[in-house]
């Protein structure tokens, strides 16, 4: 029986060719993200904005009733609640927003903790207070610092990994394409408000994974070729490497694909925003990898002798003794 595959081996798509107006394309996205940003504005979840921390033991139960916890607690009008084990499996913590009115107005963010609970107390007799604090704005800002600081960090390390493994014009790509994957996952979050929170971080962190992998994937085969075809012009000694990694890179995204649209399309509302931010990554991952970080290694002066030794003063000396030309 003969095996199914999903790139055939003698798959050879230009990708190249239209590469200057992919480009385009993907600065001038990039630029409207970061528009929709600046003008729309990241809706932050509690996480990042601060709020109102209600801490809660369920006495007689071995596990709180989180799932149940979080549908109850929405329905107060807050927005989506942060509900999460605290401790023991038996307590949690509840954090809602505080609207703007009560920010200003001294007991209000008290009041709505007091709701919370009275409103959980009133469905499950055995819950024990423990607790009812305000989370100030002042450490959800030092909080969503630490956040960006984690991301800048990680990306800038991934380009530093890629510069010593290959050439500088090789993280400088990499750094480029990750800057592309991030800047459009935050883009789709200001243009669609959906609640940027801790997970979402989580997802940045997660594409910022995968786009590395493919982008490795991709200059690990280009630094081969370069090795292999001397005289090949550039254009299609990345066409070629990118058609002999299409296989591994179809697969890997379908892969990944099946997993995700279940989770996107019949999850809990709570993971939409971490299912929709690594969905999209999956396809900007991907179509950075070959439409920002190979075109750019042309742009930026590699070709066939960017990893060949060069000699040195000492060798040439030495070759012209031996009367070698």
């Amino acid at each position: 029986m003969k095996l199914l595959k999903l790139v055939p081996d003698n798959t050879n798509i230009k990708f190249l060719k239209l590469r200057l107006p992919l480009f385009i394309m993907s600065l001038v996205l990039i630029a409207a993200s970061w528009g929709l940003v600046a003008v729309k504005g990241i809706n932050y979840g509690v996480d990042f904005a601060g709020g109102q921390e209600v801490r809660l033991t369920f006495e007689q139960q071995e596990e709180a009733p989180i799932p149940a916890l979080r549908e109850l607690v929405a329905g107060l009008g807050y927005g989506t609640p942060v509900v999460q084990e605290f401790g023991e499996p038996n307590q949690v913590s509840i954090r809602v927003r505080l609207p703007e009115e009560a920010e200003n107005v001294p007991g209000a963010a008290t009041e709505i903790g007091n709701e919370v609970i009275q409103i959980i107390e009133a469905e499950y007799s055995d819950v024990r207070r423990d607790g009812n604090d305000t989370v100030s704005g002042k450490v959800a800002g030092e909080f969503r610092n630490d956040a960006v600081f984690a991301l800048v960090a990680a990306m800038l390390a991934v380009a530093l990994y890629i510069w010593i493994r290959f050439e500088w014009q090789f993280g400088v790509g990499g750094l480029f394409a990750l800057f592309h994957d991030v800047s459009l996952t935050l883009g789709m979050f200001a243009l669609f408000q959906l609640e940027f929170s801790l997970q979402i971080i989580a997802a940045i962190l997660a594409i910022i994974g995968y786009s590395l992998n493919d982008t490795i994937v991709v200059y690990d085969r280009i630094r081969e070729n370069l090795k292999k075809y001397r005289k090949m012009p550039l254009p299609e000694l990345l066409d070629l490497s990118v058609n002999e990694t299409l296989a591994r890179t179809v697969m890997t995204s379908l892969t990944l694909l099946v997993a995700l649209l279940p989770l996107l399309l019949f999850g809990p509302a709570s993971l939409f925003g971490l299912t929709a931010a690594i969905t999209l990554g999956l396809f900007v991952g991907t179509y950075s990898s070959v439409y920002m970080a190979a075109p750019l290694l042309i742009w930026l002066g590699v070709n066939s002798s960017s990893f060949v030794p060069q000699e040195s003063v000492v060798d040439k000396q030495e070759r012209i003794a031996r009367g070698e030309a």
